[in-house]
């Protein structure tokens, strides 16, 4: 367990210093945009480039990375402590049903788009993995894929893919566009 933590959170700080990195590059279609412009420096009086948040959730992540080696470096949590196997039988079964959940989740992104997708995944991680009643299971399934579209398809202009439900969002763009 104690080399499992150290490895992750080593893993996820350089990840996050690749993210932080690559968060500052703008497109190279702009020739005004400069190293880092988008992080946070005004530019040309338009605010935050586009890697703004991108930028300072990995730096946040890089820094809880560290909080974790510093914790398992003075053994103050209960893992750094631990000399335990990292994954028993029935860790390795969660694994297995949530990256295998995880992985349709993103093939059926082609075929039914994302809300498509989300919504039958919700249902399998409500339902079956976390063994939640049907009726939150679908309110959940239902409320998450409606937000996200006016969120992002409606609120910020984020078209996110449809795949071959498209057609059923047609109307919804002729009312909101």
């Amino acid at each position: 367990m104690r080399l499992a933590e150290l490895v992750t959170a080593t893993a996820i700080a350089l990840l996050s210093v690749y993210l932080m990195w690559k968060s500052g590059e703008g497109p190279s279609w702009d020739p005004t945009a400069q190293r880092f412009a988008n992080i946070g420096i005004n530019i040309d009086g338009r605010g935050p480039g586009s890697g703004f948040w991108p930028f300072w959730l990995s730096a946040a992540m890089f820094l809880a990375s560290l909080a974790v080696i510093f914790n398992w470096a003075t053994r103050r949590s209960r893992p750094s402590r631990s000399d335990d196997q990292y994954l028993d039988a029935e860790g390795k079964k969660m694994l297995v049903q949530v990256g295998g959940g995880l992985f349709a989740f993103l093939g059926l992104i082609h075929f039914l788009g994302y809300y498509g997708a989300i919504f039958l995944f919700l249902i399998y991680s409500v339902y079956y993995i976390g063994r939640h009643k049907l009726r939150l299971t679908l309110a959940v399934s239902v409320a998450v894929p409606v937000f996200c579209f006016f969120f992002f398809d409606i609120a910020m202009r984020i078209v996110l893919p449809k795949g071959y439900l498209e057609p059923l969002f047609l109307p919804l763009y002729e009312i909101f566009y």
